[in-house]
């Protein structure tokens, strides 16, 4: 079809949008509800457009394309409407802009700059209600709200888990739990993906970094940092660099110049989960156990399942997640080769994830102490490095501290959906045939599909795999499972669509293609490393020799192994 916007003629394919075709022409249109890839709502009505034949202007998000439209998207008309409408937005919205989280990246406070808002010209009552702070990992502003919906679409169409709605009607209408409850109280996952969308500072992770900079200061602390996989490939974004800048040595050096005494890998404690795992799945492949194993990694959907499905925790490996696992170390292992007390010791995780925030208060993972006591975000991280007045973009690379830093390719693609099946089978293999697999990189569980299954045959042994990503996708397995459909041997399972890599924790970026950017670098740092099997990482392998025995033996099950509870 042919159409006309601003005086120009374009091509539309039957089914599209006006807001599709003008971003397909780098035509912009102002957006708050729209979100890619969801069916749209023209909700929030900033994308108005003029378009012939037609009396009121029209959201260009949910109005299709037809032959012939004329369409005009910069109208005097079409910029007055759209002015009033966030004029309106901001009326019923806190003025806290420099003491907001969001302040210099508020989809709301950009668009009040580009339509040139300067004064209040709508004064009233607005809206009011109380903060929820009660979660380990989110909190949530309601007053800061826009009602955009775009965290209810998330919540409900692609996690599947629907812990928030509108509620209430007219002016008290707002998004919250059920019966205007806690985030805390309810079926909540804390997978963040909320925040992520959310344009305005309504959604935002707890911060931790109070609790780190008292330990920093604290000379009876010593501070022993952690870096994810994920992470390495994003916070460089949060200092101007582009989606996907690996970033590994001065995040080292960043941690150390915060006054961390030592900074490990994460990495280590993701090949020492793949030795165990792979030693999980291939005891139960052997001894009839439960099948399919589900990975353990994610506590989002850790949590997921033991709200949902808690008649299948018998299927979830048992592993604590890799950070959780190095914690455990850092005050076991590394407390006694130091002689530094475990009580002494205080551990940050540096994360993708707000879901790991609850995770580490889990009364499951530790004994007398913690395994991890605090966790800060990629974004927490960004703002401790810039209050502390380094150059982020200016420290040299440095590397981690033994004997936690060594870690190996298969290790770094934990990042990436697909990548902790796809390391453990690159282990799975060596242990059953005793060599490594002649095609390392296991493509059928990469790529940026919510679904991704396959077969591979280990010395006659048929192990069929599935990885998966956003819990809707993983309910309509766990409902096979459950009805006996079961053709699968092990499954990784993702909280987050893309996996790590799009954490709840990881920056808020307007890049349409900062998910695939930060999978690709992912997958490089892997090809870089000259080892690429979890099993090849002699300081893990020297770690059982050393202190732990055998995988999935009696000491490693004590300091690495947990369990699950079903909960209402």
């Amino acid at each position: 079809m042919k159409i006309t916007v601003n005086n120009k003629e374009y091509w539309a394919n039957p089914g599209e949008t006006i807001l599709t075709v003008a971003e397909r022409e780098g035509i912009q249109i102002p957006t708050l509800c729209y979100l890619k890839g969801f069916s749209p709502t023209g909700s929030c009505r900033v994308c108005v457009v003029e378009v012939e034949g037609q009396r009121s202007l029209t959201p260009a998000c949910a109005f299709p394309a037809y032959e012939g439209m004329v369409v005009n998207t910069n109208s005097p008309k079409v910029r007055r409407a759209r002015k009033t409408i966030i004029e309106l937005l901001i009326a019923n919205h806190p003025q806290e802009c420099l003491t907001c989280v969001r302040n210099g990246n508020c989809e709301l406070q950009n668009l009040s700059a580009q339509y040139g808002v300067r004064d209040l010209r709508y004064k009233g009552e607005r809206r009011t209600a109380k903060i929820d702070v009660a979660s380990p990992s989110i909190e949530r502003d309601p007053e800061k709200c826009i009602l955009c919906g775009r965290c209810v679409r998330v919540c409900h169409e692609v996690q599947n888990v629907g812990a928030i709605d509108f509620v209430r009607r007219g002016f008290q209408s707002c998004v919250a739990p059920a019966m205007d409850g806690s985030l805390n109280a309810i079926a909540c996952v804390f997978c963040g993906q909320c925040i992520t969308v959310c344009p305005v500072g309504a959604l935002r992770e707890k911060s931790s970094a109070k609790m780190v900079w008292e330990a920093i200061n604290n000379p009876q602390k010593h501070v022993v940092a952690q870096v994810a996989p994920a992470v390495r490939v994003a916070l460089g974004e949060e200092f101007g660099m582009e989606a996907g800048t690996v970033v590994t040595g001065k995040i080292v050096a960043a941690l150390r110049r915060l006054g961390a005494d030592r900074v490990f890998d994460t990495n280590f404690g993701a090949d020492l989960t793949i030795i165990e795992e792979a030693s999980e799945l291939l005891h139960r492949v052997k001894n009839n156990g439960k099948l399919p194993l589900l990975t353990s990694c994610s506590p989002g959907w850790v949590k997921y399942v033991e709200h949902f499905y808690p008649d299948l925790l018998e299927h979830v490996s048992t592993c604590k997640s890799p950070h959780e696992m190095e914690g455990a170390l850092v005050k076991s292992y590394y407390a006694q080769k130091t002689g530094i007390p475990p009580g002494d010791i205080f551990v940050v995780s540096v994360m993708p994830c707000i879901a790991k925030k609850f995770e580490a208060q889990r009364p499951e993972l530790g004994d007398e102490y913690a395994d991890v006591d605090a966790v800060v975000t990629t974004r927490e991280l960004a703002r401790m490095i810039k209050t502390a007045g380094v150059d982020f973009t200016r420290l040299p690379d440095e590397p981690f501290d033994d004997p936690m830093g060594e870690s190996t390719g298969a290790a770094a693609i934990f990042a990436a959906a697909g990548g902790v099946m796809e390391a453990a089978l690159r282990t799975a293999h060596y242990f059953i045939s005793g060599k490594d697999m002649e095609n390392i990189e296991f493509t059928p569980v990469r790529g940026l599909q919510g679904v991704k299954e396959a077969e591979v045959t280990i010395t006659g042994i048929k192990i069929r795999v599935a990885a998966v990503s956003g819990l809707k996708n993983i309910s309509l397995i766990l409902d096979k499972i459950r009805n006996g459909e079961n053709t699968w041997q092990f499954i990784e399972v993702m909280a987050c669509p893309n996996g790590c890599i799009n954490g709840g924790g990881q920056p808020v970026s307007s890049d349409p293609d900062r998910v695939r950017k930060r999978m690709e670098a992912i997958y490089e740092i892997d090809r870089s490393l000259p080892k690429r099997s979890s099993h090849h990482n002699e300081s893990v392998m020297n770690l059982y020799k050393e202190f732990l025995g055998e995988p999935n033996g009696h000491r490693a099950h004590e300091l690495l192994h947990t369990h699950y509870v079903e909960r209402s």
